[in-house]
């Protein structure tokens, strides 16, 4: 299962599923608890200025709901490829 989190409101994910036929679960996090307590919700540079907000990272939970990889700070090109890889060792590695 894939799961997409940001503090962006219900409607607005709604909006953007509608507008670019996402098919994934997008979850509204308005008091950032949950970017928070996955690091995902700290300062950063953003047009040379410091701001708080979301850090795009990805973390990867295995069946039994523990933490099996984290992919902090990522860039949207080529990241999807980088986790078919790791799932790709993962799933060769568990035979």
């Amino acid at each position: 299962m894939v799961l997409g989190i940001s503090p962006d409101s219900v409607e607005s994910h709604r909006k953007f599923i509608e507008k670019k036929g996402i098919t994934i679960t997008l979850l509204s996090d308005s008091d950032h608890g949950v970017l928070q307590a996955y690091g995902a919700w700290d300062k950063k540079k953003v047009a040379g200025k410091e701001k708080t907000g979301v850090i795009r990272s990805t973390v990867l939970i295995d069946p039994r709901g523990k933490v099996a990889y984290v992919w902090p700070k990522v860039k949207a090109k080529g990241h999807a490829e980088q986790v078919l890889e790791v799932l790709s060792q993962r799933i060769k590695e568990k035979g």
